[in-house]
Parts: structure tokens; C-alpha cells; sequence
């Protein structure tokens, strides 16, 4: 069997290190908010050019966190996608604001930037992009368009550790960039975590009151209301030794991309394409077929895992139904829906294993 996905064969050379962080934890007499977080919040920001990160609970934390943090609530909308799945809707009504929705293009599937202006109204506050399946949002168009209506800018980078528009890293684009340790993520945990990175040093600060009941000194007295949204030091830990070989997975993780797009470039399927200068980061491998019903019954019977990310957008979804969109109102994100088809990707993942994907959709397709 290939599943879908598996931490394990990535994680098996790091094993040793691992157990010694952990080890390290359990001694320190220190188990949340203590050297670990600091260190690996350090370092992460170090390792996308951030100037501040600060470590949270999950990627959906950090989202609502970073909304929070630039005031954005009730009577205000959040422009954003609606084929990234449920977490950033969620993140963004847990604040009390309204997701507003703009459709994605065929090919990316990412934000589509000529949409926002029809999407805009007087109560707009954010923009919040998706780096949706590892590819980066082409930003610059969104950022121009955020300077002059005076909006914030918050990037979902969950799927995108090792995204790259140029030289820059994303996250580092907008006022904030959100991602999530969620273990099948690029940079996974074992549990949840998630962290924010910003420029702004004021608004990492009071990213750090808002995770910690709004405490702003060692008083623990509340300077604004928080809540308990913290990266434990066990998860830190982790992150810490998995993030020295990050790199090295990510080159992993292209080279099986790469080893898909040859073998399959034949077959009748709408391939993940990239573009010179940008760096996909491929968290997921998704193709576009009109037959994806067939094609994942051809996997399965060759003993090989698939997924579909998402299978429906949320507008279509019925605990959204009060946000008032209809079928039709987001065509190529409602298409989408019914043509995404993710194929086995993580680091471990063995050549021949590649290539028994690629025999199976070639002779199915």
C-alpha cells in the first residue's frame, strides 16, 4: 500500500534527535512558553526573513490572531477564497468579521487579484490570501491594490513553508503571514502548532498579549483581552531539529513534483505548473481531471492513497449558508471542487513509488 500520506519515512533519520530534544524538555522543568518556543520562534523567522515570530496553537490561531491584533471585528469583511477549506473561514468568523468571497484562476486555482474590486465595499478591512497546496498568491498586484484602499494584508501561508515569490519567502509580504505546524504539513509537529511572523514589532507584541490572556508583563495582568492560544515547549522542540532538515525536504518534495510532471505529461490531466519566478513549495500534489471519480478507483485498486483537497468550496458548504452566496457565484472554485485530485507526496516517498502512481493514472486515463 502507498498511502496518501506518511510522516514516518521523512522522520526515521531524525529519530535520535528527537528523543535527545524531548529529553531536553521534560529536564528543563519548563513545558510551555519557555527557551524552546523562544528559540524555534527565532529561528523560523530567521529561516523565512522575518523580523518577529510568535509562536501559537494552531494555524487557525494564528490567523484569528493576526486579525485580532489589527483590530479587525464585527461589522467588518475579510476578502478571501472559498476553495482553501473550512479553517480560514473559521479563523476569520471566530473574530466576529464576515468572509467575503472572490473566485480563483483555472490554472493556480489562487486568488484572482482583477476580482477585488467588485468584491470590495465600504466595510472591508483585509485581504486574505491562500497559498494554496504550496504555490504563492502572485502578490504584488494584491498589495497595490490593498495601499490604496488603506486595507490590511494577512497571509495564509499553512500549505507554503518554503514558498517563494523571488527571493522573498511569503508571509513576509503582507502586515502578516500565518502558518500552521499541523503534523502533515511541510514543517509538521506531532500534535498542533502554529506561529505568525511580522515586520512590525508593536504588532508582534501584541500578538504575544492576545495568545496569553492579554497579559503584557510579568504582573499576568491584562492589558487587552486575550486568550490561551500557546506553542507548547515539546512541539517546539520538535520543530526545532525537523526545521534544520526543512530544506532538504523541500528539495525532496520537488523532486518528486518533478518526477510526476515527466511521467505523467502524456496522460490527459491538468499538471501543478510553476513559473520562473516563483518557488512552489508543493505541500500537495493536485492535478485536474474531469474523470477523478475513475481515477482514484484505479489508484485504490493498485493499492495507492489519494485525496481531494477540497471536495466542496465553502460557500456551497450548509454551515455557511448564511453568508448568502449561490451556486454559480464562484464557477472555476465550484469547478474545482469537482476536478482536484491530490496524489501522494511527502518526503520518504520512494521513487518506485512515484513511478506506480504514474503507471496507474497513465493507464487509466
Amino acid at each position: 500500500m502507498i498511502p496518501y500520506f506518511d510522516y514516518r519515512p521523512g522522520d526515521r533519520t531524525i529519530e535520535a534527535e528527537i528523543e535527545a530534544a524531548l529529553r531536553r524538555v521534560r529536564g528543563s522543568g519548563r513545558l510551555v512558553l519557555g527557551p524552546e518556543v523562544e528559540a524555534f520562534e527565532h529561528e523560523f523567522a530567521a529561516w523565512i526573513g522575518a523580523a518577529h515570530g510568535v509562536g501559537v496553537a494552531s494555524g487557525t490561531d494564528a490567523l484569528t490572531l493576526a486579525l485580532r491584533a489589527l483590530e479587525i471585528g464585527p461589522g467588518d469583511e475579510v476578502i478571501t477564497v472559498a476553495n482553501a477549506g473550512v479553517p480560514t473561514i473559521a479563523a476569520i468568523c471566530a473574530t466576529g468579521a464576515t468572509p467575503r468571497f472572490v473566485d480563483v484562476d483555472a490554472d493556480a486555482l489562487l486568488l484572482d487579484a482583477s476580482l477585488l474590486k467588485a468584491a470590495v465595499t465600504d466595510r472591508t478591512r483585509c485581504l486574505l490570501p491562500v497559498h494554496l497546496y504550496g504555490r504563492p498568491v502572485p502578490m504584488e498586484p494584491l498589495l497595490e491594490f490593498a495601499a490604496r484602499r488603506g486595507l490590511a494584508v494577512v497571509e495564509d501561508c499553512a500549505q507554503a513553508h518554503g514558498a517563494r515569490l523571488g527571493n522573498r519567502h511569503v508571509g513576509t509580504f503582507g502586515d502578516v503571514g500565518c502558518f500552521s505546524f499541523y503534523p502533515t504539513k511541510n514543517l509538521g509537529a506531532y500534535g498542533d502548532g502554529g506561529l505568525c511572523v511580522s515586520a512590525d514589532a508593536a504588532l508582534a507584541d501584541r500578538l504575544r498579549q492576545l495568545r496569553f490572556y492579554g497579559f503584557g508583563g510579568e504582573d499576568r495582568c491584562a492589558r487587552i483581552e486575550g486568550a490561551n492560544s500557546r506553542l507548547d515547549e515539546m512541539q517546539a522542540a520538535i520543530l526545532r531539529v525537523k526545521l534544520g532538515r526543512l530544506d532538504a525536504a523541500l528539495d525532496e518534495r520537488r523532486a518528486i513534483a518533478d518526477r510526476y510532471r515527466a511521467g505523467l505529461a502524456a496522460a490527459a490531466l491538468h499538471l501543478p505548473s510553476e513559473s520562473p519566478e516563483t518557488r512552489h513549495a508543493f505541500h500537495l500534489f493536485v492535478i485536474q481531471t474531469e474523470r477523478r471519480g475513475a481515477l482514484r478507483a484505479a489508484l485504490e485498486a493498485a493499492g495507492i492513497g489519494s485525496a481531494i483537497h477540497y471536495p466542496e468550496p465553502v460557500h456551497r458548504m450548509e454551515a455557511y449558508a448564511r453568508l448568502g452566496y449561490r451556486d454559480g457565484d464562484l464557477p472555476v472554485s465550484e469547478r474545482a471542487s469537482e476536478r482536484v485530485l491530490s496524489l501522494p507526496m511527502y518526503p520518504g516517498l520512494a521513487p518506485s513509488a512515484v513511478d506506480a502512481v504514474v503507471a496507474a493514472l497513465s493507464a487509466a486515463a
